[in-house]
């Protein structure tokens, strides 16, 4: 897949600007969240570099730079200068879906960024509206099959993690179904819970309470292991469908040519944010599982995610225009 690279001159960049990693931070950080506020990129970014504030020594601005599934945001940041002053949190769908799906975008994640880590992540769970006529997920499974093409999927849009999840389940179960993307996640859950839609695969924390209250049925986690606030809820695994752990992950990343020292106090202080109490709680109250790798870990991480996505989206013959 081609990509229009938005920075290919980053070394050269590094040598006319170096990072002057002894004074850093000397001014304002910028941290670009490519979407709107208050979804999950905003509140990572947001929550992150506030616990961030008292230790850094400069402030870190947050600005909200939405527009073409994240990929108007990733192109300023693959355009800026890599010298620690302008970052990155995006999610799964502008780092690793976006690259695999589109071959026009302006940037290329793996030619024109590095990660600093992967701060959180979330496990997708198969879940449909609370009156269709199943129990378990191996219902489903058999009526899909005994039914097939017309069940009504809801994403939150062409290329988001739930719609690739849906094809990646298809894939691995022989199923089909209808993909019925929506502009969003929270009207996707509306039309599932009010008997619009069918069946959908959502992030944990963003159906938990629905699923607590019986408008919605869950079914199965794409996770390791399951959930421990819905243990009796299996695993994809466990039923016998390898290949299905998927989780929608917030990620911190730079402009490539950073300079190493300037790289690891960045990320050194990133993920010992992470780590406190007070962010732990927070990310846990909202189902987020803090991971806050090495940028090394988060760089192979990445990769392995656009290679998974890509895999997904060719057999499933799946355009930016579904």
């Amino acid at each position: 897949m081609k990509f229009v690279a938005a920075a290919s001159c980053a070394a050269s960049l590094a040598a006319a600007f170096p990072a002057l990693a002894q004074d850093y931070p000397a001014d304002n950080v910028t941290v670009i969240v490519p979407f709107a506020p208050g979804g999950a990129s905003d509140t990572t970014a947001r929550t992150v570099t506030q616990a961030m504030q008292a230790d850094f020594g400069q402030p870190l601005v947050v600005e909200n730079k939405p527009g073409a599934n994240g990929a108007l945001g990733a192109a300023e940041l693959a355009r800026a200068r890599p010298d620690g002053y302008t970052i990155m949190v995006a999610s799964i769908g502008t780092y690793a879906i976006n690259p695999a799906l589109r071959d026009d975008l302006p940037y290329d994640p793996r030619e024109d960024m590095e990660m600093l880590t992967v701060a959180v992540r979330t496990p997708n769970v198969l879940v449909t509206r609370p009156t269709l006529d199943v129990a378990s997920a191996e219902d489903l499974i058999a009526m899909l099959k005994d039914q097939p093409d017309t069940m009504l999927f809801a994403s939150s849009g062409v290329g988001s993690s739930d719609h690739l999840t849906a094809e990646l389940f298809w894939q691995r179960t022989g199923t089909t179904g209808i993909h019925v993307p929506y502009s969003g996640g929270g009207p996707a859950q509306t039309d599932l819970i009010g008997g619009h839609a069918d069946v959908s695969f959502q992030n944990l924390g963003a159906v938990a309470g629905f699923v607590r209250e019986g408008q919605m049925k869950m079914l199965a986690i794409a996770a390791a292991e399951r959930s421990p606030d819905f243990p009796d809820v299996p695993t994809f695994k466990e039923l016998g469908i390898d290949g299905m752990e998927v989780y929608s992950w917030q990620a911190f990343g730079a402009p490539k040519g950073l300079d190493p020292a300037v790289k690891d106090s960045l990320a050194t202080a990133i993920t010992g944010a992470l780590q406190t109490p007070e962010v732990q709680e927070t990310f846990g109250n909202l189902g987020f599982e803090i991971l806050a790798n090495a940028p090394a870990e988060a760089d192979a991480f990445v990769a392995d995610e656009i290679a998974r996505w890509s895999e997904v989206i060719e057999t499933g013959n799946i355009t930016p225009e579904e």
